[in-house]
C-alpha cells in the first residue's frame, strides 16, 4: 500500500507535534535552573559546575549525528521515529525525576544519574524534530517550526514560572512534575502522530553503526567543502556562530547583571525571560513572514535586528561623573534608574531578531537534501549548534577574566556578525514546492 505525502500542512497535528518539544524544553529548562543549585551544595567550583552541566552538550555531539542518521535507517511498523521516542522518553523521565534523590546520596551517585539522563534525552531529541520534516511538505516547514517552537517556548516559560514555586515548596517537585509532564507529551506524539513509514520492500536498509555514524559525519563535512554550492557549509556555520551569540547571553547575561550593571539576579533573569517571551509570541509569525519573504531574507532580519540591539546594549553603561563626559559618551552614560529598563526593550526586540533566525533555520538545512537524509542532518544541525554551546561559555569566560564584563556583549555581537557574513552566501533552503513524494507501508 502506497502513501502519497501530505500536500498542506495540518495545524492540528503540528501543534499535537510540538508537545514533543515542549517536553524537550521544559525539561531542560528546569534542568538548567535547579541542577547547579544541587551541584553547588556539594562545595564544588564554579568551573566544575560549568563542565557538569555541559555534559548535554557533549553527548549531543557525540551521540546525535548517530542517533538521527540510525533513525533514517530504521523501519519498523511504527515508523522511524518514534521507536527512539518510545525507548528515550520513557528513560528520561525517569532519570530526571530521580536527580532530586540522588542528591540526596553522594555527587558520584548524582553525576551518574545526570549522565543517564542525559543520554536518554540525546536518544529521541533528533528523531522526535525531525518528525516535522517527515510529517510537513517542504513550503509550510518555517510555519511549522513556528508553532512547534511556540510550544518549546511555552514549556521553557512554564518551567520558569511554576518550576520556581514548585521548587521552594520542595525542591523535588519540579523535577516529578517535569518527568510526569515529559510522559504525558511524549505519549501524545506516540498515540496521535501517525508517521509516514517507508515501504521495506522498495527501500534499502543501510547499516549504521557508531563509528559508522561519525564516518558519514565527517564525509558530509568532507562533502560541504568539496561540495562547488557551499550553501550547506554557510547555513551550519552561520547557526554555530548565532549560537556562540545566543549561548553568550544564556550563559552570562545573569553575571552580568549582578557583577557590572548592580542589579539583582532576578532582574537579570526576568530580562531574559522577557527575550524568551518575546521569541515565543513571536514563533509562529515568524514562520509565516519566512513562508511570505523567505527564509534567508527573514534570517538576515533577525541578525540586523539583534546585532542593533545588543550594540546599543553594549553602549549601555553605568553612569558616572555627567560633568566629565561630553558627546556620544554622555548620551549613552544614563541614570542607572533607566539604564537596565533600556536594556529590557533591546532584549524583546532582540527576541523577535531570534525568532526570525532560530524558526526558519532547520528547515534550511533540512530542504537542502534529499528526504532520506533528513534525520542525518537534523543531527548535523544540533551538532553545529552543539559544539557552539560547548565551545563559547569557556571562550567568552577567559575573555571577561582578561577584559571586562561587557566584553562578553561585544562578543556575542561579533558573533552574529560572523552568522551575518556567513548567511549571505547561502544560496539554497527555500521552501521548495515538491509534494509528490511517497512513501509506503
Amino acid at each position: 500500500m502506497i502513501r502519497v505525502q501530505k500536500t498542506k500542512m495540518s495545524y492540528p497535528e503540528t501543534f499535537v507535534l510540538g508537545f514533543g518539544f515542549f517536553g524537550v524544553s521544559l525539561i531542560w529548562a528546569l534542568y538548567n535552573a535547579f541542577v547547579p543549585i544541587f551541584l553547588k551544595s556539594f562545595a564544588i567550583s564554579s568551573m566544575l559546575v560549568g563542565f557538569i552541566m555541559t555534559f548535554d552538550n557533549i553527548l549531543a555531539v557525540v551521540l546525535q549525528p548517530y542517533i538521527g542518521f540510525l533513525s533514517d535507517s530504521t523501519r519498523t511498523k511504527i515508523g522511524r521515529r518514534k521507536p527512539f521516542i518510545l525507548i528515550g522518553a520513557p528513560l528520561g523521565a525517569l532519570f530526571f525525576m530521580g536527580i532530586p534523590f540522588a542528591k540526596l546520596s553522594n555527587i558520584f551517585w548524582m553525576i551518574l544519574i545526570i549522565i543517564l539522563m542525559n543520554i536518554a534525552m540525546a536518544i529521541f531529541r533528533s528523531p522526535v524534530i525531525a518528525l516535522m520534516p517527515d510529517l510537513v511538505p517542504s513550503r509550510d516547514r518555517s510555519k511549522a517550526n513556528g508553532v512547534i517552537n511556540f510550544m518549546g517556548g511555552f514549556g521553557s516559560l512554564l518551567a520558569f514560572f511554576i518550576g520556581g514555586i514548585l521548587f521552594d515548596m520542595n525542591q523535588s517537585l519540579p523535577f516529578l512534575a517535569g518527568g510526569v509532564a515529559l510522559l504525558i507529551s511524549s505519549s501524545l506524539v506516540l498515540t496521535l502522530i501517525r508517521e509516514p513509514v517507508i515501504s521495506r520492500q522498495t527501500d534499502k536498509k543501510e547499516k549504521v553503526n557508531f563509528a559508522g555514524s561519525f564516518k558519514t559525519l565527517l564525509s558530509s563535512l568532507k562533502n560541504l567543502i568539496k561540495d562547488k554550492d557551499k550553501s550547506l557549509l554557510f547555513i551550519l556555520l552561520a547557526i554555530f556562530f548565532w549560537f556562540c551569540g545566543f549561548g553568550t547571553l544564556e550563559t552570562f547575561f545573569t553575571i552580568y547583571g549582578t557583577q557590572y550593571l548592580e542589579v539583582t539576579a532576578g532582574s537579570a533573569s526576568i530580562a531574559l525571560g522577557l527575550f524568551s517571551l518575546m521569541f515565543m509570541v513571536f514563533s509562529i509569525p515568524a514562520g509565516f513572514i519566512g513562508s511570505k519573504i523567505g527564509r534567508k531574507k527573514t534570517i538576515i532580519i533577525g541578525l540586523l535586528i539583534l546585532i542593533f540591539c545588543l550594540f546599543m546594549v553594549s553602549m549601555i553603561t553605568i553612569k558616572q561623573d555627567t560633568t566629565t563626559l561630553n558627546g556620544l559618551d554622555a548620551m549613552f552614560k544614563i541614570p542607572r534608574t533607566s539604564e537596565f529598563m533600556l536594556i529590557q526593550i533591546f532584549l524583546v526586540i532582540a527576541g523577535i531578531g531570534w525568532g526570525c533566525i532560530n524558526i526558519n533555520s532547520l528547515p534550511m538545512v533540512v530542504d537542502m537534501v534529499t528526504e532520506d537524509k533528513v534525520g542525518g542532518h537534523t543531527g548535523l544541525y544540533y551538532f553545529f549548534s552543539m559544539m557552539a554551546s560547548i565551545v563559547a561559555p569557556p571562550l567568552v569566560g577567559g575573555v571577561i577574566d582578561i577584559l571586562s564584563y561587557p566584553s562578553m556583549i561585544k562578543f556575542s555581537v561579533l558573533a552574529f556578525l560572523a552568522a551575518l557574513l556567513c548567511i549571505l552566501f547561502v544560496k539554497k533552503g527555500e521552501a521548495q514546492d515538491a509534494p509528490t513524494l511517497r512513501s509506503g507501508i
